[in-house]
């Protein structure tokens, strides 16, 4: 039988105070997901941000839809294969075979490189709702980073776009939060059920507002 201190997706309402409750709210708006590379992660345990604040507890990271990353995988397939088509160019059989071998291993760690720096951006470029903040990171590539935040209670109109066959088949598109803070808007791109994201949000908003109102 599983205990109360290990399972760790289970929170008794009647036991806990309004802060504790929020988890088990975001639960009951976006269901459970825990595996790491999820586009959609619900209360982890292990994520933590560089600017996070000491008492701040991160309730969302969700990242662009899993569909979106078809498009760069398909070309790493393709750029694996080229060094097979080889054969098919005039004078190739004039080429020496240490040049082939050379050649070759310099393709594939092309393609690594692309692969990785796909992948990377992909996993860092995450949006965090946190129990006091909604935050972008862009993660560009490595030496690059951009960091936008809102307030919670600061939002002011939560809006969504899902447009084309793959976001309306796959249930993925753009949230855009407008806020009363320095960064105006913030438009968090491609992320998971757009729906549950704004529906998470606008039940933050009124927990915090009705916090403070006390």
């Amino acid at each position: 039988m599983t205990t109360r201190e290990n399972d760790l997706d289970v929170v008794a309402p009647d036991e806990v105070g309004t802060e504790e409750q929020i988890p088990q709210k975001v639960y009951d708006i976006t269901g459970h997901t825990k595996h790491p590379l999820s586009s959609l992660l619900i209360n982890p345990n292990v994520f933590t941000f560089e600017e996070k604040a000491q008492q701040e507890k991160v309730l969302v990271v969700a990242r662009s839809h899993w569909f979106t990353n078809v498009g760069w995988m398909l070309t790493a397939g393709l750029m694996f294969l080229a060094p097979n088509f080889l054969r098919l160019i005039p004078f190739s059989s004039d080429i020496s075979i240490r040049y082939k071998i050379l050649g070759g291993l310099l393709w594939f760690l092309v393609t690594f490189a692309f692969i990785f720096e796909k992948f990377l951006s992909w996993y860092f470029d995450v949006i965090v709702i946190t129990d006091k903040r909604v935050i972008d990171i862009d993660f560009d590539n490595l030496l690059s980073k951009k960091f936008a935040q809102a307030d919670i209670l600061m939002i002011q109109d939560l809006t969504f776009k899902v447009t084309g066959f793959a976001q309306t088949m796959f249930n993925f598109g753009d949230v855009f939060v407008q806020t009363a803070a320095e960064v105006p808007q913030l438009t968090l791109e491609r992320v998971p059920q757009p729906q549950k994201i704004i529906r998470v949000l606008q039940m933050l908003k009124e927990e915090l507002g009705g916090k403070n109102a006390k």
